[in-house]
């Protein structure tokens, strides 16, 4: 196919999913129409598809105010939280010995300091979630305070570039709860002790998602799995985080039109890891639970064609001799390099199952993962993306397939 046809889709795919579908959060409308655009334009191309639905649960931010007698407080309603009215005496933590020593039942507690340094993970979370983050969460919904105020600094490395970050994102956890900038959390503290008023809107909705599974060639051979998560954060187009990947994956469909061999290759839309309960990855992973072993090897796109900077592919226990088929292949394309290895994307939970896998980030986001102030925020938006750089990838991995 000519390259500027290339470039022209790429760029409309890319349009469609991040300015015409607003909200591609799991469990939205939005998120459900991108599916099915995904779904419809591989269809169209000759790729046989399957939809594998679950439950989801949708959230709408009706927004928060926090009120002492003397101030006021900007807080940012907790992401999937329930909603409260509240009026209660403040209590203040920094660490989880003060935590556990505190009188928290009934009481609007304050997390700030060393305890909020970095996000929890949801309390069922299966692939990464430290004891200290189970200690904080069974501490609280022991303590049973009437709700929660976090005050959280930077920590791009799990919660992107948001500032301030929501401490908690979990549509598990009932206890309602706000977040707050460091420096808001600095003025509330002199507020322990004295009776404050927090008032905040959040409504969760029932709601449906699925991956998109899209299959060409011939079960005779262990088979190739091609993934891209196509939800986003609300708030955010997610142009980087993940459109792009799933612009890609479009990309390969179509260059893989006419591919016809023994070996089985999947395109995976899959659905869920900006949300708190992962349940495309879940779902997945209960479908392929005694399949893994047919896995030749997972190629997992995310945070692919920033402007500024190559693309990295990195790997993951491949064998050798398709690690220096994919050397090859990348010294035939200048745009991109071999990367250092990462663990925050889809790639995984395929490592986990024991499987070979290939990322394909930028190298930027590689090299500023835990100072990028870009993911996660309306700032992953068109403006970023070099469309030029997501056809370079899709041709990459096109020459790599057919060698493999």
């Amino acid at each position: 196919m000519e390259m500027e046809k290339l470039f022209q889709k790429s760029e409309a795919y890319l349009r469609t999913l991040c300015n015409q579908i607003s909200d591609r959060s799991v469990g939205s409308e939005g998120n459900r129409e991108a599916s099915r655009y995904f779904e419809s334009l591989a269809s169209s191309l000759g790729w046989q598809t399957e939809i594998q639905e679950f439950n989801a649960m949708d959230w709408i931010d009706g927004g928060a105010s926090l009120h002492s007698e003397t101030d006021s407080f900007q807080v940012f309603v907790s992401p999937y939280s329930l909603g409260c009215e509240a009026k209660a005496q403040l209590t203040c933590v920094s660490n989880i010995k003060e935590l556990e020593q505190a009188n928290i039942t009934g009481k609007i507690l304050l997390l700030h300091g060393d305890i909020a340094k970095e996000q929890l993970m949801p309390k069922n979370f299966v692939f990464y979630n430290p004891e200290e983050h189970q200690r904080i969460i069974s501490l609280l919904e022991k303590g049973e305070p009437y709700a929660i105020i976090c005050a959280t600094g930077r920590n791009a490395s799990l919660a992107g570039g948001a500032y301030p970050f929501p401490l908690i994102e979990d549509g598990d956890f009932d206890i309602p709860s706000v977040f707050m900038t460091e420096e808001e959390g600095s003025r509330l503290v002199p507020h322990a002790g004295r009776t404050i008023a927090l008032n905040s809107k959040s409504t969760r909705l029932s709601g449906r998602g699925c991956n998109v599974i899209a299959q060409k060639g011939k079960q005779s051979a262990k088979r190739i799995v091609i993934t891209a998560h196509i939800d986003a954060k609300k708030g955010t187009p997610g142009a980087i985080d993940n459109a792009s990947g799933v612009v890609v994956l479009l990309l390969l469909a179509e260059l893989l039109g006419n591919y016809d061999s023994n070996r089985l290759i999947e395109l995976v839309a899959l659905n869920g890891e900006d949300y708190y309960a992962v349940p495309g990855q879940m779902l997945y992973l209960a479908q392929n639970q005694h399949h893994f072993h047919e896995i030749l090897l997972n190629i997992n796109i995310d945070g692919a064609g920033y402007k500024d900077g190559g693309t990295a592919f990195s790997f993951y226990n491949l064998p050798e001799e398709i690690e220096n088929q994919a050397k090859e292949v990348i010294n035939l394309y200048g745009g991109i390099t071999v990367g250092c290895p990462w663990i925050q994307g889809d790639h995984s939970i395929f490592i986990q199952k024991g499987c070979p896998a290939m990322a394909v980030s930028s190298q930027w986001f590689a090299d500023h993962i835990d100072c990028q102030e870009i993911t996660h925020t309306p700032k992953d938006n068109l403006d970023i993306v070099d469309t030029r750089k997501l056809v370079e990838i899709a041709q990459a991995l096109d020459t790599f397939i057919r060698r493999i």
